[in-house]
């Protein structure tokens, strides 16, 4: 638990990939902050979650969506925080990517933010106030190889947020996103695979800091942008990246 505990005392959150990575350190974060949370995930959360309630979800499944949302607010509360932290990794260029993996990455990036954010973001502006945190990704804001799928659903999901912080701020509402570099997570565990070695440790050279990320440390910058000492930011893309995006050393 932080040293300034309670910066989000009495608040209801839900928390989409809520089972793991970043989206568990989230919730864990939050609930330490004294917020009361609600999970969704199609992986069950690991024994002892601090969950208030957790629900089995395919953020691609508007339906599901529709259903979840309502047990979630019928049993814990109607949400003024809501994390977009559900995804998945994949890998391949425009020539070589197969049309359904392509589908698979951009609906579960891009289209389950929307989705989520749909059904959840009318809560909030009924409130009055709020704040969305979407998880977008460094490679939302540069491009890199065999990464076509990914890099485009990150890049649309930095946009829709700022398209909604346009759309939701009369109403209180802030949207902001994150965009972590590599962070130490289940989605990236591929990169700890032996014969992966030396492309790991060329990707952590590119950040500045020479190390990866802790889910936590993202989990921190989410308290941020969800509490109200966020309260004039929105529509911004926060990078969380271990100075991967200030530039390149030479020499």
């Amino acid at each position: 638990m932080s040293e300034d505990t309670g910066r989000l005392d009495g608040r209801v959150a839900f928390v989409t990939g809520a089972a793991s990575g970043i989206g568990a350190a989230c919730a864990q974060r939050f609930v330490d902050e004294g917020a009361t949370v609600a999970g969704f995930d199609l992986q069950d959360p690991a024994d002892g979650n601090p969950l208030a309630g957790f629900w089995s979800l395919d953020v691609r499944d508007e339906a599901a969506i529709a259903s979840a949302v309502a047990a979630a607010v019928a049993a814990v509360g109607a949400p003024t925080i809501l994390v977009n932290a559900a995804g998945v990794s994949g890998s391949g260029g425009v020539t070589d990517l197969a049309e359904d993996e392509w589908d698979r990455i951009v609906d579960i990036n891009l289209k389950g933010t929307y989705l989520v954010s749909k059904h959840v973001v009318p809560h909030l502006v009924a409130a009055g106030r709020g704040s969305v945190v979407n998880l977008a990704s460094i490679e939302g804001l540069e491009g890199l190889p065999a990464q076509a799928a990914y890099n485009a659903s990150k890049g649309g999901v930095v946009l829709l947020t700022r398209n909604m912080a346009i759309d939701y701020g009369p109403a209180g509402v802030r949207v902001n996103c994150l965009c972590p570099g590599y962070i130490e997570t289940p989605m990236t565990a591929v990169l700890r695979l032996e014969g992966f070695e030396a492309i790991r440790d060329e990707f952590i050279a590119m950040h500045h800091l020479g190390r990866a990320g802790q889910p936590g440390e993202v989990a921190a910058a989410a308290l941020f942008l969800a509490s109200d000492d966020a309260s004039f930011v929105t529509g911004h893309a926060l990078v969380v990246d271990g100075g991967f995006t200030a530039g390149r050393r030479l020499g």
